[in-house]
């Protein structure tokens, strides 16, 4: 085990500069460049842009640029926003909960509502519920992030009022009720491709070990159906299903781009896209960069928690 974390540590720092390397040099290769912002305040002359971009070290090559900006990042240093030239990393650690807050309830919806589906689908295979689920899924996963999001806004939030519109809580309120009050809709609409997912991969898994040799040995031995399902079938359904969690960390943080933009939920990817907007280049890179680091430890901890549950898997 040791031998393949070092391996894969390895790995995942080479792709990790990697990742580096071609984000800087897209963003830097982009129209305009950072000192588009700064172009479009009256009376700055050519002159004012020359020191401007001395100033932030614009005037060198990319490639010193580049270097300057890694050596930094080693060091704790990501640099500081265009905007309001606070340290990148503090902006990112304050929007960080909210994206993990997001996250992690619409992961706790996908999973439940997802294995249940999943499982219920192979139990009743070829039902009525299980055609249902399955044209269910593949309606959520061909329904726009940013259009579910709306229309939830204008049915729930709009002509029931049932559900806020949007941001984080209530100004004046803050309380814990509150909180979760303004959580429902954002998790909802991001656990929608995830549940989909996660369901039919559920459903496959399970048609797969239930048709195993020793579902049939145990059945054979007169154990309860319940006992059968949920003592052998379910749990050994649930092994491929950790990769399929870590791998699904991406999707969420994509998904929690557009759905933080939607319900103006103060996170990452709203962060990601003022930042965007702005031209603020240091904040873009922390938050790919972090994003990335994320993505790579989800993948990691999936490998490791697959081989640690089923002892039949030697990684070293």
């Amino acid at each position: 085990m040791t031998r393949y974390l070092v391996h894969r540590l390895g790995q995942n720092l080479i792709l990790l500069w990697l990742v580096s390397v071609i984000a800087f040099t897209v963003l830097h290769l982009a129209p305009g460049g950072p000192l588009a912002q700064f172009a479009l305040v009256p009376g700055l002359t050519q002159a004012d842009l020359a020191r401007i971009a001395h100033q932030m070290g614009l005037d060198r090559s990319l490639p010193v640029q580049y270097w300057e900006w890694f050596r930094r990042m080693l060091v704790g240093d990501w640099g500081r926003s265009y905007r309001d030239t606070q340290p990148v990393l503090l902006v990112i650690g304050s929007h960080l909960f909210a994206t993990l807050e997001l996250m992690v309830s619409s992961t706790i919806i996908a999973v439940l509502l997802g294995t249940w589906v999943g499982v219920l689908g192979a139990i009743r295979r070829y039902s009525l519920f299980d055609y249902l689920a399955t044209v269910g899924a593949m309606i959520a996963l061909s329904i726009p992030t940013f259009w579910f999001g709306l229309v939830v806004i204008y049915i729930f939030s709009v002509k029931l009022a049932w559900l806020p519109a949007g941001n984080l809580y209530t100004v004046g309120d803050g309380s814990f009720l509150d909180f979760a009050h303004h959580l429902i809709a954002p998790s909802l609409v991001l656990a929608l491709v995830t549940v989909a997912i996660w369901s039919r991969y559920m459903r496959s898994s399970m048609l797969e070990v239930i048709n195993q040799d020793y579902i049939r040995t145990a059945r054979a031995k007169g154990l309860r159906e319940r006992s059968v399902l949920i003592d052998h079938a379910f749990r050994n359904a649930l092994l491929p299903m950790i990769t399929i969690a870590g791998l699904q960390l991406p999707t969420l943080l994509s998904g929690a781009l557009v759905t933080e933009t939607v319900f103006t939920w103060p996170g990452m990817g709203r962060l990601f896209l003022d930042s965007i907007g702005y031209r603020d280049y240091p904040m873009v890179m922390g938050v790919l960069m972090f994003s990335a680091v994320l993505v790579l430890l989800g993948n990691l901890m999936a490998d490791l928690l697959y081989a640690a549950s089923d002892p039949r898997i030697r990684l070293d």
